[in-house]
């Protein structure tokens, strides 16, 4: 069996299906895990979102899975840049969407000793933090309690760390940091704002793993969500969105031989970016 971890797709339907094909995938035998923004900004996220729930895969939740799942419980939240309409106005939207907001923020395999996550983690994190953090958010998900948690899950503050915060500040932080992380001073103060790639923050930020005493130095973290950070990988630490709604490439990492197999499908582009930002 071989596993794959895949990159932000964004509902980019046909390069998904592109990539499967370079990468011989077959669903009898392999494994996906998808690093979370399934849907949006691309042409096809109804698609994407039916193919993988049909899959027995792992897929952790991205912001563009959270501000679906926002959206159809409050239609003000909608943006002019969203393609979700096709999904809200699905047949089988409620089951679609019942079936996303089960899904976790983290994933961890004892056996490969990968983490998957979406984003990033604050320094002051360890594994077993990040799960416990990852569980009071995906509880309040899957209870009857998740309208109140998508009514106050925007914003960007607290933006620092602390075990005492409560509430909906204590999960919107959590969220934050698996949906949203790119970089943090060195005390782990979020810098949300910062979009672009290492070399264009303010100086005294770092990417969240890139401060050599961060509590989860010795995991091997697969993250998306930072397109412009493109197809990146140091010790313990692989990135998955290498751009493919901006014209870059659709990623696929293969995680059960020795070494990280990395394999690129590439993208004509949904989307054109902001100059010198994301766009996101």
């Amino acid at each position: 069996m071989a596993v794959y971890a895949i990159g932000d797709i964004q509902g980019c339907f046909d390069e998904l299906q592109a990539l499967l094909e370079l990468i011989a995938f077959d669903a009898r035998r392999d494994q996906l895990w998808f690093a979370g923004d399934l849907v949006n900004r691309g042409p096809r996220s109804l698609e994407t979102l039916r193919f993988v729930r049909s899959l027995n895969a792992v897929t952790v939740l991205g912001n563009h899975d959270l501000h679906l799942l926002a959206s159809a419980c409050f239609p003000r939240q909608r943006k002019r840049k969203d393609t979700l309409r096709t999904i809200l106005e699905a047949p089988d939207a409620e089951s679609l969407l019942d079936w996303l907001r089960h899904q976790p923020l983290l994933h961890h395999d004892e056996t490969l000793g990968y983490t998957l996550l979406h984003a990033g983690l604050p320094p002051q994190w360890d594994l077993a933090t990040a799960r416990a953090c990852a569980s009071e958010v995906e509880k309040v998900l899957r209870s009857d309690q998740y309208r109140d948690f998508f009514a106050a899950m925007y914003g960007n503050d607290p933006n620092i760390w602390s075990p005492s915060l409560k509430g909906r500040e204590r999960l919107r932080f959590i969220t934050n940091c698996f949906t949203r992380l790119r970089y943090c001073d060195c005390n782990g103060r979020l810098a949300l704002e910062e979009k672009g790639p290492p070399g264009s923050q303010a100086k005294h930020l770092r990417p969240w793993f890139d401060w050599p005493e961060r509590n989860s130095r010795d995991m091997r973290i697969l993250f998306g969500h930072w397109s412009t950070l493109g197809a990146y990988d140091a010790p313990g630490i692989h990135a998955l969105d290498t751009g493919c709604l901006w014209g870059g490439t659709l990623t696929a990492c293969r995680l059960d031989k020795s070494a990280i197999q990395r394999f690129e499908h590439p993208c004509p582009g949904a989307r054109k970016p902001s100059r010198g930002k994301t766009a996101r």
